[in-house]
């Protein structure tokens, strides 16, 4: 099995930075969909991004393209998620997920990954 392990969550001002990086063990790493997910209070879980184990395809939602990168560094089993032009809309747990595929079809459904992290928080304020 797999476990993923967040970190780099934390308080920042809008218009701040942050960036968090999502820890995997397994061997079989390097051939998974990994993903971000976010959710504040009172709200469903939500896709943010995800990288499928080719480089160069990444996938974001319509409310962090172009202010969020997703990486991945396979040798160091490590997935980062960028955040630059934070709102206070993005505060919001955020956790890591990963499923066992080439691809990343149905990213943004919380039911297609099979593994998850315990999530970091992540607060910006006006």
């Amino acid at each position: 099995q797999v476990q993923l392990v967040e970190s780099g969550g934390g308080s920042v001002q809008a218009g701040g930075s942050l960036r968090l990086s999502c820890a995997a063990s397994g061997y079989t790493y390097s051939s998974r969909c990994m993903g971000w997910f976010r959710q504040a209070p009172g709200k469903e879980r939500e896709g943010v991004a995800a990288i499928p184990t080719a480089p160069g395809s990444t996938y974001y939602s319509d409310s962090v393209k172009g202010r969020f990168t997703i990486s991945r560094d396979n040798a160091k089993n490590t997935v980062y998620l960028q955040m630059n032009s934070l709102k206070p809309e993005d505060t919001a747990m955020y956790y890591c997920a990963a499923v066992l595929t080439w691809s990343c079809i149905d990213w943004q459904e919380r039911d297609y990954f099979k593994h998850w992290g315990q999530g970091t928080q992540v607060t910006v304020s006006s």
